[in-house]
């Protein structure tokens, strides 16, 4: 029965496999044929910011997008620092960049600001980012694309940049890893999240799900929780591929700031569809059980089988892929990362369940 249960995951785990390379093929191979346009309003909430406020700006300045077709809304979310005088004195004479100071916002948090900016956007297509984040020249120009495509809802990729320290490289592999799994999901048609550093929707769609207001199941979530009722509504929901429409941020570069981070994602997770929690369970699950399956070892050595087949297929998937999402990973770095990333998920899991969520 041990055998049977063990192959039986084994077969799961190859199916994965095998839809992720399919999917992720297919998603990078769409090309957008030459660039449309569409007026997008790019909001961005910030909060004691003033460490990045120049380098975001600066990358927006070179976005390869006509002027009269967008406009940078950012929302100072009552900053402690000088984000606001800052970022006013950066815009200065920039006729499409916009600063507001969020006031009796409607929704607690990050998700309030960003209520505030949409509400005080001309157009119709919305791209979220972050403060700390640097967009690519073409980003508004692919998303574009596809929003006059049909799209309600825009999922992009956004990898993170390369330092010299563990916790950048751990942070980056898992980034890695979860693009591979919300691509995939996306194209199956089991959306379940987005980076919120990378994400569009147009305003109809957002207005038509009543906003962020049957998204206030958790302090964060904004991006994910928006999508879950996006989902819900059956609006339809695309993946941007184009390198250039990629947007790149740093790690964290701490320990305790990466595991915080990364419990505030997880337990958005709790309040998924049934269908995407049971996809995920179901895709985790799997792969813990091929990852401690030596454990059985001391009943038959047959049983450390799974773990190499993982292992293997793990490194072989990730070296095919990695390009893609603009990471360059060594064999032997796949090989023990890919270790560190299951156990990481039982330990961010347990840290979810009593971390308190707090916006910055």
């Amino acid at each position: 029965m041990l055998i049977f249960f063990l192959s039986f995951c084994i077969a799961l785990y190859l199916i994965f496999q095998v839809l992720i390379l399919i999917a992720n093929r297919r998603l990078f191979s769409q090309k957008i044929l030459g660039k449309d346009l569409a007026g997008i309003s790019v909001i961005i909430a910030a909060k004691n910011e003033a460490s990045n406020l120049q380098t975001l700006i600066s990358s927006l300045e070179e976005l390869d997008y006509p002027e009269n077709c967008y406009e940078i809304i950012i929302i100072d979310d009552e900053s402690n620092d000088n984000s606001f005088e800052l970022c006013s004195k950066l815009i200065e004479g920039k006729k499409n960049f916009k600063i507001y100071t969020a006031v009796n916002k409607k929704f607690p948090a990050k998700r309030g600001a960003l209520a505030f900016g949409i509400e005080r956007s001309s157009f119709e297509n919305i791209m979220i980012t972050d403060a700390d984040c640097m967009p690519q020249e073409g980003w508004l120009s692919a998303f574009a694309s596809m929003f006059n495509m049909g799209y309600d809802f825009l999922i992009g990729i956004a990898p993170f940049k390369e330092a010299k320290n563990f916790i950048n490289k751990i942070s980056r592999f898992e980034n890695f890893l979860t693009s591979l799994l919300t691509t995939t999901a996306a194209h199956l048609g089991l959306a379940y999240s987005s980076a919120a550093r990378n994400f569009g929707f147009k305003k109809s769609a957002f207005e038509k799900i009543s906003g962020y207001s049957n998204t206030l199941d958790t302090l964060s979530g904004d991006d994910d929780l928006l999508l879950r009722e996006a989902v819900k509504n059956n609006l339809r929901i695309g993946v941007v591929t184009e390198k250039d429409s990629f947007v790149y941020s740093q790690t964290k570069d701490n320990l305790k700031d990466y595991l915080n981070q990364r419990s505030r994602h997880i337990k958005t997770s709790l309040y998924y569809l049934p269908k995407q929690k049971a996809m995920l369970g179901l895709c985790h699950g799997v792969n813990l059980i091929m990852l401690f399956s030596p454990l059985l070892a001391v009943i038959n050595p047959i049983f450390v089988t799974p773990f190499f087949i993982k292992l293997f297929f793990d490194t072989l998937s990730s070296s095919l892929i990695q390009n893609k999402f603009e990471y360059k990973f060594k064999l032997f770095e796949m090989m023990y990362l890919q270790i560190f990333y299951e156990f990481l998920l039982l330990i961010n899991f347990l840290n979810a369940l009593f971390h308190k969520d707090v916006w910055r």
